[in-house]
């Protein structure tokens, strides 16, 4: 089958192999969201499953990283085309002193999955510009990234800035990545956090609207 194939074209880091892969999805008739889920997201959850267990190395991450990446540009438009679900804009980052992004771009893939039109800030994302984007994007939901215990703290320095702005009550916000626990995320006044980008993805699609249908209310 071929999400066989794509899922194996990540996990040997083949870039262009991956790209053909998930325009022939499209071509055969598989759906986007199909297409990401049973193809792109489990690949690139096996290669994690295997580095966190210490049977691949960083550089394998990466290139398998760089395959989903290649898939995701080709379903991305399909994706984030504008559609009758309304179901918000969400703003991603990963903080700065922080390079990582293979956790981001799971959760980008699920919040696409799930309806939401994504904003990606990307990776070394300083508070000030976390707070632009608010500014400017003014989502219903920011989600913030970092995959290190030495950049962690960054998040509630984000947070303490949204509050300087005044735009801290405009946004839910999320965070993630390996070293967020619960008692963090509510130590730094964030709203939600998530085991992973499944748990994200089912939250999303059973409670977006109430987040968005509470916000308006409160506006």
């Amino acid at each position: 089958m071929i999400f066989d194939d794509i899922i194996h074209s990540i996990a040997e880091g083949e870039s262009e192999e991956t790209l053909e892969l998930t325009k022939q999805a499209l071509a055969q008739g598989y759906s986007a969201n199909s297409i990401l889920e049973k193809g792109l997201i489990t690949g690139i959850n096996i290669i994690a499953e295997k580095y966190r267990n210490e049977k691949v190395n960083v550089p394998e991450v990466l290139m398998a990283t760089h395959s989903m990446h290649a898939g995701l540009s080709v379903i991305e438009p399909i994706l984030t085309a504008p559609t009758k679900k309304g179901l918000g804009k969400i703003v991603v980052g990963t903080v700065a002193g922080d390079l990582h992004d293979i956790g981001l771009s799971i959760v980008k893939a699920m919040a696409m999955s799930a309806g939401a039109r994504v904003i990606d800030l990307g990776v070394n994302v300083s508070p000030k510009k976390f707070a632009r984007a608010v500014r400017k994007e003014k989502p219903d939901i920011l989600m913030i990234s970092a995959l290190l215990t030495t950049t962690m703290s960054v998040m509630k320095d984000v947070i303490l800035e949204l509050k300087a702005q005044e735009l801290r009550n405009d946004v839910k916000i999320f965070v993630g990545g390996a070293p967020i626990t619960d008692a963090f995320a509510k130590e730094i006044g964030a709203d939600y956090t998530f085991e992973d980008a499944f748990q994200l993805r089912d939250f999303l699609k059973e409670n977006i609207s109430k987040l968005l249908a509470s916000k308006r209310v409160s506006q």
